[in-house]
């Protein structure tokens, strides 16, 4: 994540402890501490300007690189406070104020047992302020005030998932459905490749259970460097899926998404008519255009440039369901000729879904508009919302109804229980020279209520089925804790 964090409270209510239990040393900025960097220690009033100053210096180089940093000083300072907001918004970080709110016996207990006590009169007074102080917090604009008992490790939640708690309050009062999938992108699992077969069963069989209704695999033949190093386990995609048909008796299964150049087109069509028939109705055909140039180097295969990608797509999205249908009627394409679209058996599904992979909005989403049973989308609920405009755009000029258009949303997704369990999930899978905020937001490491407000923003936004990939799939722990997510939806 990338945040701004306000300790805010008297003398001897908790912060720097606080502060040192939950953050790294170098992400706070104490003033106590820069005072004795200028000064004669902490408690040097004389060298109090010039702490602050290289507060303010430090913090705005941080902000610029987005890092999390924390500011431990008294807060009582609105005018500061302000300061303080507009430098993160400026870089368009997150703000969070974190209140310790403690009873005035337990500070003066507290302010006698420190080394160097404040003196009382300057404590009395800071207390009488104190109600103030903390009623003027509310006004400051942070996008997140929280106790500090009510904190803990909270900080940890990427910004996407800052604003969870209001959508996911309305689910659970005001629930909309949402279909959740299951994308499987790994399978360097331990004990493979001989423990392949038998782990892969077991994943298919707890998604089931957990309330998936759809498992994907990537079709890829190295595993991508978006995901992992090349020489990584990666199976045959339509291979994989039939094992999977076999594993399981009610998920759909598909591609997410097979690149056109890599099989022939009417072959390929073939292929997904016979996982339709051996998995009783359950295939989806998961299509678009090929990026991954080293791939086809690999391979052999020829790497066409992109409009003849597109035009190769084209083709495939009118023949397959020629090719599916009755008959055998000949097809002209741009790029594919078949003299006779012959299928059998048929599809047991009278049209398998077809959906089309990537989110242009000039020609992808127009593609889907004008052949396709779904989109699959990326980002955050707001380029959702300006992606599911466009392609309801190219429905309304191509005279169809948006609403048989599927739209689906691939993201990862990190859950837990709660913070405690999510920052020792986090601190165990993240890179070594990874810091657990980057590592955490780049997985959107969230509780169940987060993650359920997450996918509720996504749903509002247009987002019908969510596909979602576990970064901790080396068991089925992550499934059973997702399945709450799920709940939430039915």
């Amino acid at each position: 994540m990338s945040s701004l964090v306000v300790l805010i409270g008297p003398p001897g209510s908790g912060k720097s402890a606080w502060a040192a239990r939950v953050f790294r040393a170098e992400q706070v900025l104490s003033s106590d501490a820069l005072r004795a960097m200028v000064g004669e220690g902490e408690h040097d009033q004389r060298a109090g300007g010039d702490a602050f100053d290289i507060l303010h210096a430090v913090l705005e180089r941080r902000l610029q690189r987005r890092l999390l940093t924390v500011i431990d000083s008294l807060g009582s300072d609105a005018g500061l406070r302000r300061q303080w907001l507009e430098l993160a918004r400026s870089h368009g970080v997150s703000t969070m104020a974190v209140i310790f709110d403690v009873g005035p016996a337990d500070m003066r207990a507290r302010n006698r047992a420190r080394e160097r006590p404040v003196p009382a009169d300057v404590l009395k007074g800071q207390l009488a302020r104190w109600p103030e102080v903390k009623a003027s917090v509310g006004d400051d604009g942070f996008d997140a005030v929280v106790d500090a008992g009510d904190a803990g490790d909270a900080v940890l939640v990427p910004d996407a998932l800052a604003a969870s708690a209001d959508h996911a309050a309305r689910q659970w009062s005001d629930p909309v459905p949402l279909d959740f999938h299951l994308q499987i992108p790994r399978f360097s699992w331990e004990g493979s490749p001989a423990l392949t077969a038998e782990r892969l069963r077991a994943v298919a069989v707890a998604a089931e259970e957990a309330g998936f209704s759809g498992l994907w695999v990537m079709d890829h033949f190295l595993q991508i460097p978006q995901v992992g190093r090349e020489w990584e386990d990666m199976l045959e995609s339509y291979t994989a899926l039939g094992f999977l048909a076999a594993a399981t008796t009610r998920v759909s299964l598909g591609t997410l998404v097979t690149g056109i150049t890599y099989r022939n087109v009417g072959h390929l069509g073939k292929i997904v008519a016979t996982l339709d028939v051996l998995s009783g109705g359950r295939a989806w055909c998961g299509v678009g255009a090929a990026w991954f140039e080293r791939e086809h180097d690999v391979y052999g295969w020829r790497f066409p440039p992109i409009g003849e990608r597109y035009e190769l797509l084209e083709d495939a999205l009118q023949l397959f369901p020629l090719l599916w249908g009755p008959g055998s009627p000949a097809f002209e394409g741009t790029r594919v000729r078949v003299p006779e679209a012959i299928c059998y058996p048929r599809p047991l599904q009278e049209r398998i879904p077809i959906l089309v992979g990537g989110s242009g909005e000039r020609r992808t989403l127009r593609l889907v508009a004008q052949y396709a049973d779904a989109c699959n989308l990326f980002g955050d609920a707001t380029t959702v919302a300006r992606k599911v405009d466009v392609l309801h755009g190219h429905c309304k000029d191509l005279g169809r109804d948006p609403a048989s258009v599927r739209v689906t949303h691939l993201s990862t997704a990190l859950v837990a229980e709660d913070h405690q369990q999510l920052a020792a999930i986090v601190d165990r899978l993240r890179p070594k020279r990874r810091t657990p905020e980057s590592y955490a937001a780049a997985v959107n490491a969230g509780t169940v209520d987060e993650q359920v407000g997450r996918f509720r923003e996504l749903a509002d936004a247009g987002v019908q089925t969510a596909i979602v990939n576990f970064p901790d799939l080396g068991d089925v722990d992550p499934l059973v804790r997702f399945a709450k997510v799920i709940a939430a939806f039915h």
